[in-house]
């Protein structure tokens, strides 16, 4: 017997699609022209994408990895169907099951073996793909069950109008629906916004998206926004939970926190006396792009204004926009990439009395730190909160001083010297008591409702300095709101947004005692933000680097395009998110808000809302 290779194929493929019509008409049966052809085609029209298939078992539950869900596709279907995409399941009583698709699969229509000789070389000879010969098969993961207001009781409280003008509503998948329903593509976007949990109003964020394409629906606008919440009627409103923004460089973060940041500007919250006051956000900045959101975007046109005004997005530059400069010796700041009103400050020393880890550097020890304490509290009670920087240098050039404190055990003289050396940095110098207003005299222009105020620091060139000077009007910030007894009124009743870019460098979990003492209070500002109305809007490239006790309050992750693995695990998103981030495109973003709503994909405007860029 000959090799299976050896064998001569005689079908159709091997002749180069030449039949031999004598041998054809030879065997013809002439009878066969008496019979009508038969259309064996289903009767109507198709509805849908396919249906539920029950060849390996139907079965949903609380576990989600013993759940068996799939669906048919039929042929003229399967170049239309991507994974992540949602699809709607009928229930015969009106409910409807939403899921989305977890994976595709081919399979074996006929019992054949397919790894053969044969067949390889007539897959190599023909151009075609026989889908006929093939089942094409989807897996679904059940997501929610939707139902309209009176079907069902006790169910979840999230719902939007459905196009009957009934309540549509979600619960947790608790039926498994029926053989052979018919499965079809989810296009209504009260359904999808429903099935998701996407609240209808709130800050809007980019639009759904599958696999980097927009979700779209048959509506006008065809597209669905994703936006979190931002009303106390559903909770506290997730600005005050904390947001992170992560993304690598070029994966459009910049861009995106700015369409973000001006949606806040827009917004106003209830304070405890009952006013409504608009939101003021203090954004640092040390790429000096903040500042841009003062300006239009010269890049945006009328339509896709139009299309802007229609979904309730804010757009254009933001008129109460200015840029608070810091005075830092050595350095300029020229301000030529925007229009916005610049006011200069600096950071006065006085606020060291309440604050001595400004001057603790990453250097000094627990014992050393204990030391700088003690000889500010002094320095103070003698000079009052008018005691410069240069005041306090002089005061430890005092032998007198340090001879008394060796004696009396207070301060040890070598701990007395070492605290000497660290506290006269060059950084130090620079940054205090310049000639500028002080920050703590301008706390009007710092913080103004519905104001944006950005700190360029971009102009400074030292790493120290910048830190210096972010650290110490963030604390300013941060104390104030937490306060039971503010010095400003006006940061206490102000609904106020802290944003921080490169937040990896200020907020890193270190074992220093600056770090130790930057990090508890930032970690109960973000516990307390809640109450406070003050959120965290934290932007960087390296989230593994951000402390994880401030991390943990974060309740909002925006994740763009990340390639360090590192990263990527360290934002702790669901593992069907964390393989998407790397293949994300500029713009493209993975959300997860658990609070807000189930994980998804969203594409970002490709148009800034405001300036951006050169």
């Amino acid at each position: 017997m000959s090799d299976l290779g050896d064998f001569t194929d005689f079908s159709s493929d091997d002749t180069d699609g030449e039949a031999d019509p004598a041998s054809s008409d030879a065997n013809a049966d002439p009878a066969a022209d008496d019979f009508e052809p038969y259309d064996v085609s289903p009767a109507g029209s198709d509805r849908g994408l396919g249906s539920i298939s029950v060849s390996q078992g139907l079965r949903v539950s609380e576990d989600g990895d013993e759940t068996t869900l799939e669906a048919f596709v039929t042929s003229d279907n399967r170049e239309s169907v991507r994974l992540g995409k949602y699809l709607l399941v009928p229930y015969p009583d009106d409910e409807t099951l939403f899921c989305r698709i977890t994976a595709l699969e081919y399979a074996q229509e006929f019992e054949a073996d397919d790894a053969t000789e044969i067949h390889a070389r007539r897959a190599m000879r023909r151009d075609d793909f026989a889908e006929r010969d093939y089942k094409f098969v989807a897996s679904l993961d059940p997501v929610a069950v939707l139902f309209s207001e009176g079907e069902a009781q006790g169910a979840s409280d999230n719902r939007t109008k459905s196009g009957d003008g009934e309540d549509l509503q979600r619960r947790m998948v608790d039926r498994v629906p029926k053989p052979g329903a018919v499965v079809r593509e989810a296009s209504d976007a009260e359904q999808i916004k429903t099935g998701l949990a996407i609240p209808s109003e709130g800050v809007f964020v980019g639009h759904l998206s599958v696999g980097g394409e927009t979700v779209r629906t048959a509506a006008s606008p065809p597209t669905i926004d994703y936006r979190l919440k931002d009303d106390y009627a559903d909770g506290d409103p997730l600005v005050f939970r904390h947001t992170l923004v992560a993304g690598g460089t070029g994966s459009g973060k910049t861009h995106a926190s700015k369409n973000v940041l001006r949606q806040y500007l827009d917004t106003a919250y209830p304070m405890d006396d009952g006013r409504e006051v608009a939101t003021a956000v203090v954004q640092f900045d040390p790429q000096d792009e903040y500042a841009q959101m003062h300006d239009d975007n010269p890049d945006m046109d009328d339509d896709i204004a139009r299309r802007l005004d229609r979904e309730g997005v804010a757009h254009g530059g933001h008129d109460d926009t200015i840029a608070f400069v810091p005075e830092v010796g050595g350095a300029s700041y020229d301000g030529a990439n925007h229009r916005a009103e610049q006011v200069s400050f600096t950071v006065p020393f006085s606020m060291v009395r309440h604050r001595p880890w400004l001057v603790a550097g990453a250097r000094l020890n627990d014992n050393q730190y204990q030391a700088l304490d003690y000889l500010l509290d002094r320095f103070f009670d003698d000079y009052g909160d008018g005691g410069t920087y240069d005041d306090f240098t002089t005061y430890l050039d005092d032998p007198a001083l340090r001879e008394e404190l060796d004696e009396s055990g207070r301060v040890h003289e070598a701990t007395f010297d070492a605290v000497r050396r660290r506290a006269l940095g060059s950084a130090f110098r620079r940054v205090f008591d310049r000639d500028a207003r002080p920050v703590t005299d301008l706390i009007h222009e710092l913080v103004r409702p519905g104001g944006l105020t950005v700190v360029p620091t971009y102009h400074v060139n030292d790493s120290r300095a910048t830190e210096l000077v972010v650290l110490a009007v963030a604390s300013l910030l941060v104390d104030e709101k937490l306060s039971n007894d503010p010095t400003y009124d006006r940061i206490e009743e102000t609904p106020l947004i802290v944003g921080m870019d490169e937040a990896h460098n200020f907020l890193t979990d270190a074992e220093s005692v600056q770090a130790r003492k930057v990090i508890t209070k930032f970690t109960e500002a973000a516990k307390q933000g809640r109450k406070e109305r003050l959120g965290l809007f934290l932007i960087t490239q390296d989230p593994q680097d951000v402390a994880e006790s401030v991390f943990k309050q974060v309740n909002t992750k925006l994740v763009l395009n990340l390639g360090d693995e590192d990263a990527i695990k360290s934002v702790n998103i669901p593992p069907k998110l964390e393989d998407k981030v790397p293949y994300m495109a500029k713009g493209q973003m993975v959300v997860y808000s658990p609070d807000n709503s189930e994980p998804v994909e969203v594409t970002g405007l490709s148009t800034c809302v405001t300036r951006h860029g050169e």
